[in-house]
């Protein structure tokens, strides 16, 4: 990526450079042809330019990670998880769309409607630091399906986004500290319908970070990759006390701890997406929830570029 970094800025040095000249053209020979060149140069420049703007705005240590998502159903019963199917569609749409891969490491489905939680293992350039903007608490305001008297209901849904380290995740694990359960897949996890108590859920005591694999065919296997989702959620996890600690020192509150509410989508009585952090808002929330995401993902990376440097000058 480097490499194309740096032929993007020397071609941008150069396309200025001819536009200089073609601007000099025009004035010095009222050659209006030349001046038409020179501002469709200059426009090609702009938009370059954009794109090499976002590029700087990842510079986070994981960004260039892939990344495990998970979405929970919070406060609401099956509204809240009719509303957590209906993110998983949503991260479905926008990873397809984007170019990411991703495998779906375990559905548990509601007793009456939608889901309790997903996870996604997502591979891809910039997995992590493009959907860090998604973790937190997201709320969802719509006249219920599930009501009889059709009134209007709040569910929450909860997003977790840790990067996928792998064997980098060195995090010490008391086998003690671990309750392990199996049972039997509800839905495809991945190509197959698991028919024996091959998935797998793994509860960390101390924490209480619970996390689940139903994908792999074997029982040994759910529980391997269920252990490194956890490594990878207990790596995150320590890295952002490390952080809340550091802002507190400084006396810098800013993002708070994990459980926050971060956006907004309202159905009735209007319709909006709006994100509480970055102020980022649109109207239709019917093509975010198709997975219309990166306007809402660029605004979080410039958001956390200001906060980041807000903290190196208060440093």
């Amino acid at each position: 990526r480097y490499e194309g970094l740096f032929d993007m800025v020397s071609g941008l040095t150069a396309k200025i450079d001819d536009a200089e000249v073609l601007l000099q053209l025009a004035d010095e020979a009222g050659d209006d042809v030349a001046r038409k060149e020179a501002l469709e140069e200059l426009a090609e420049v702009s938009s370059e330019l954009d794109a090499l703007e976002l590029e700087s705005l990842y510079f986070d240590e994981y960004d260039e990670s892939d990344a495990i998502l998970s979405v929970h159903a919070g406060a609401g019963g099956v509204d809240a998880q009719d509303w957590a199917e209906m993110l998983a569609r949503m991260y479905q749409r926008f990873l397809s769309d984007s170019g990411f891969t991703y495998t779906v490491e375990e559905v548990t489905e509601g007793e009456e409607a939608g889901i309790k939680s997903a996870t996604f293992s997502v591979k891809g350039d910039r997995a992590y630091g493009t959907l860090e903007a998604e973790r937190g608490v997201h709320r969802l305001v719509r006249i219920s399906p599930f009501d009889s008297q059709a009134r209007r209901h709040t569910s929450f849904a909860g997003v977790v986004v840790v990067p996928d380290l792998g064997d980098q995740a060195k995090v010490e694990i008391d086998e003690d500290d671990l309750r392990i359960d199996t049972y039997r897949s509800q839905g495809a996890g991945g190509q197959h319908v698991n028919t024996t108590d091959s998935a797998v859920r793994i509860t960390h005591i101390p924490s209480g970070i619970v996390v689940q694999c139903q994908n792999e065919r074997s029982q040994l296997q759910n529980k391997a990759r269920a252990m490194a989702i956890l490594q990878s959620r207990l790596a995150e996890r320590a890295r952002q006390e490390r952080q809340a600690h550091l802002q507190e020192l400084r006396g810098d509150q800013g993002e708070a701890a994990w459980g926050r509410q971060i956006r907004s989508y309202v159905l009735q009585p209007y319709q909006m997406v709006k994100d509480l952090r970055t102020e980022h808002e649109g109207g239709n929330v019917q093509g975010v929830l198709d997975g219309d995401l990166m306007g809402f993902v660029e605004a979080y990376l410039r958001w956390r570029r200001a906060l980041h440097e807000a903290g190196t000058d208060s440093a």
